[in-house]
């Protein structure tokens, strides 16, 4: 029995000397660097988002009045034109010719018409004492109207040589970008068909979006407090649109007019709004997202959409303990406002939550968290301000 016990004690000395549990000790997984911030907690509105498509104020296909062939293009494809600009000429031989006869008829009948009205004041005197009859006078009388007739005549004929003489140029109806010619120099063009180009305002720029029956009752409630109508201007409310290209900050502009009358096939009503677009980076045909305010102000908890992780069926965020241990809490979401994803249950807006390095996150492991300060409006930020740092996020 003393025989066993010694070698009991020398086994437990032994394994007291093995360094193994050291080595285990070593190896276990530092602690992960995790970006952590406190969420931002500020007044938003809800709004409705719809996908629409612009449209230009003012389109026009350019046609030319009269017939004849194309023989000069005073424009280069896909340019800005102002209103009044040259655009075209139409060969205009055939109509200088057209215009002096119109005007050498004109004198004849100017010619005419003096000799008609010498002639009538000589009868007219005879007449008066006697020498010719009244019905000599009546003759010279029907000779001068005929004459004055004749000249008025004459004279619409110029004018309407002269007419087709300036549509022989063709100029810009509006100002707006232009598309390519549709017709080379040289070819017949027929008057009132043939289309040479055409040309889209930019500036403004309409957006026609459809809203259904629900958010269309809310929208003319809200239009009748500002004492409109949703038909006439759309009551005034602000909207903001964003295009495909996430480079462009929302573009803001106002409901100007909706449809008389609900689809019967849809339950929808088209709406507008329009947009300044002085840049012109709003093209006719974008597609677009806008937004439209739907609620009244409340106060709302904000978290990144990277912020956001997923467990099975849920939405959960990570929220990170004073020891470094991180616990997922479910959430629900709602909207995208400022650049952030509101929260609509689930938060109180006290937490400290991971905002970036989810992917490091593994279950009883805990985490180094580098505190940040998310800003009010992440859509006006490069990026997230600095509050403590240890170093960055790698």
């Amino acid at each position: 029995m003393p025989m066993t016990l010694a070698r009991v004690a020398l086994l437990s000395c032994a394994i007291a000397a093995f360094p193994g549990s050291q080595v285990l000790a070593q190896n276990a997984p530092p602690a992960a660097p995790v970006t952590v911030a406190k969420p931002v907690v500020r007044d938003v509105i809800d709004s409705d988002e719809f996908i629409g498509r612009f449209q230009a104020v003012d389109e026009v296909s350019v046609r030319s009045r009269i017939g004849g062939y194309l023989q000069e293009v005073h424009f280069q494809d896909g340019t800005i034109v102002k209103q009044g600009d040259l655009l075209f000429v139409i060969d205009q031989r055939p109509y200088v010719n057209a215009l002096n006869e119109a005007t050498a008829s004109l004198e004849v009948a100017k010619s005419t018409l003096t000799n008609a009205d010498a002639q009538f004041a000589r009868t007219q005197a005879l007449a008066g004492t006697g020498s010719l009859s009244a019905s000599n006078l009546d003759d010279r009388r029907r000779d001068l109207i005929s004459a004055q007739a004749n000249v008025r005549g004459a004279q619409a004929a110029v004018d309407r040589a002269s007419l087709d003489m300036e549509y022989t140029k063709i100029t810009a109806p509006l100002s707006g970008r232009i598309d390519r010619r549709l017709i080379s120099v040289g070819n017949l063009v027929q008057a009132d068909q043939t289309v040479l180009t055409t040309i889209v305002s930019l500036d403004p720029i309409d957006f026609y979006f459809d809203v259904d029956e629900r958010r269309l009752l809310s929208y003319a409630d809200e239009a009748r407090k500002n004492g409109s109508a949703l038909q006439q201007g759309g009551g005034g409310l602000d909207v903001t649109v964003m295009i495909a290209d996430s480079r462009q900050q929302p573009f803001k502009g106002k409901l100007d007019f909706a449809e008389n009358r609900v689809d019967n096939q849809t339950g929808t009503i088209r709406v507008r709004a329009r947009f300044p677009n002085p840049n012109f980076v709003l093209q006719p045909g974008l597609f677009g997202r806008i937004q439209v305010a739907g609620s009244n102000s409340y106060k709302a908890v904000l978290v990144p959409d990277e912020a956001i992780g997923a467990d099975q069926d849920q939405r959960v965020v990570y929220v990170v303990g004073a020891d470094g241990s991180v616990t997922p809490k479910s959430v629900r979401l709602g909207p995208k406002l400022y650049g952030y994803r509101v929260i609509r249950s689930g938060m109180t807006g006290d937490e400290t939550i991971v905002v970036n390095g989810l992917i490091r996150i593994r279950p009883g492991v805990k985490v180094a968290p580098q505190m940040i300060q998310l800003p009010q409006d992440a859509t006006n930020e490069e990026a997230p301000t600095q509050a403590s740092a240890q170093g960055s996020d790698q």
